[in-house]
């Protein structure tokens, strides 16, 4: 980003951030660090007073534009694990291919990952997740070695929480992502702990691959999850628009195209 100098008041920052918003639905601190060149400290305080006028919207990590239209549906995982199954079963099929035994993976929350799970419960792995469901499964009906975040529960979205385990000496190969939606920016989520945890355990593996129907480009949540800098591969269904293939490849992640099996 092409950094602005020169002395910028307060009232001139928040316009710029303002107008990058116009274009963008997110930002993050050191983004706007690098295009207005001040420091981190001076960038949150310009987001706070944007959040209290009503103009843009702290999150996580940054800030985000104020939503005009309606909020992209974010369902109980109970109804989100029972939608697009087909689509999510030809993706997990695909993703536990790229799993060697004897290996190391984390997976995150949500409904495709959960498939995946199920799909790996009887490997030879070690197997950590803060999911909820996906753990009660692999304790329930797996064979596989299981490492489960501990922490408070949050119901929605179904995971363990603990900030104080932030800095995890827990290793992995790789790291299994999903997303509520996609977009030129990279993962995008709705709910801040998906957000954070997404970020700390793609820290601690080795390469990241996002789970994702081809439903999720067309859906565009607040906030940028990870961008796809951070992402090795992406596997989603044979429903991938041609242009949203070309921003996969504008990005420079590898593409794998799951074949759905459908009714004949």
């Amino acid at each position: 980003m092409r950094n602005l100098g020169g002395v910028v008041s307060d009232s001139d920052r928040q316009e710029k951030i303002v107008s990058l918003l116009d274009e963008r639905p997110f930002a993050s601190v050191r983004d706007l660090q690098q295009l207005i060149g001040v420091s981190g400290a001076t960038i949150r305080r310009d987001i706070e007073k944007l959040n209290e006028a009503g103009r843009a919207r702290k999150v996580y990590g940054g800030v985000a534009a104020i939503e005009l239209g309606p909020r992209p549906d974010s369902l109980p995982f109970v109804e989100n694990r029972d939608i697009a199954v087909a689509a999510k079963r030809a993706i997990a099929r695909e993703a536990e291919k790229l799993v060697q035994d004897g290996s190391s993976v984390i997976i995150h929350g949500g409904s495709t990952c959960f498939h995946f799970g199920i799909r790996i419960a009887h490997r030879n792995l070690r197997v950590f997740t803060n999911s909820m469901p996906l753990a009660a499964h692999l304790a329930e009906s797996g064979t596989c070695q299981l490492t489960v975040g501990g922490g408070d529960l949050h119901r929605e979205p179904g995971v363990l929480y603990d900030p104080a385990e932030g800095n995890r000496p827990f290793y992995a190969a790789q790291f299994f992502v999903g997303a509520l939606g996609i977009s030129e920016f990279g993962i995008l989520e709705q709910h801040p702990l998906l957000v954070r945890l997404a970020d700390e355990m793609s820290r601690v593996a080795a390469e990241t691959i996002l789970l994702a129907d081809s439903r999720k480009f067309g859906i565009r949540p607040p906030t940028v999850s990870l961008p796809f800098s951070r992402i090795a591969r992406v596997i989603t269904d044979d429903g991938l628009s041609d242009a949203h293939a070309r921003m996969l490849e504008r990005a420079g992640v590898e593409v794998v195209i799951a074949q759905i099996e459908r009714e004949q």
